[in-house]
């Protein structure tokens, strides 16, 4: 039991390390970008060594994967969720997308990054992240389908108004201001109601 509970201390720490790396990385790609911020910077920005940076990722390339993979898998998570509670409707999609937005604003840094930063992605994780956002993708557009099929309201192009929706959302990573006058459930709200008269007014 001692034995066990040695272990998930390990991890915990493992992982907090982790996180704690990543979040500095995050910070400064965001601040400096990619080219310009080294990972003798990520150890300062921590205080630690660069080889506790190390530890932790291997190179700077992975990290900057490692960011990057954040907002694409926490967008697709929400859309699978939406596509999981069963035949979407148009209620579906108006309760998603306030929680896309908001999955969107939280990890606004790493999705800043990685629209800035892709083209100093490896070839094997540009590759990995270009899988991923077209799953993403599909997945849009079949709860478009889906869910305007359902209200009797069937797009022109459902592939068109996927991307359309999906950048004025990833957009916002640019613009919004936490401390500015609306607050992320403010904007969500408005998102919600501008994306939803885009299909149609469902």
């Amino acid at each position: 039991m001692a034995r066990t509970a040695n272990s998930n201390l390990r991890e915990e720490v493992a992982a907090l390390k982790r996180q704690r790396t990543l979040d500095a990385a995050t910070d400064l790609f965001y601040e400096k970008g990619y080219t310009n911020t080294t990972l003798d910077d990520v150890a300062a920005r921590l205080g630690v060594t660069k080889p506790f940076v190390y530890t932790n990722f291997g190179s700077k390339s992975d990290l900057l994967a490692e960011i990057c993979r954040i907002g694409v898998r926490s967008a697709l998570a929400e859309v699978n969720s939406a596509l999981a509670q069963g035949e979407p409707t148009a209620e579906t999609l108006r309760s998603f997308v306030p929680r896309y937005v908001e999955s969107v604003l939280k990890s606004q840094k790493n999705i800043a990054v990685n629209i800035r930063e892709e083209k100093n992605l490896l070839p094997e994780h540009a590759q990995e992240l270009s899988d991923l956002r077209q799953t993403f993708m599909a997945q849009i557009e079949a709860l478009l389908v889906k869910a305007c099929a359902a209200a009797d309201h069937p797009l022109p192009d459902p592939r068109v108004a996927a991307f359309a929706i999906v950048g004025a959302i990833s957009w916002s990573t640019f613009w919004y201001n936490p401390g500015g006058r609306l607050s992320a459930q403010e904007l969500s709200a408005r998102m919600t109601d501008t994306i939803l008269n885009l299909v149609g007014g469902l």
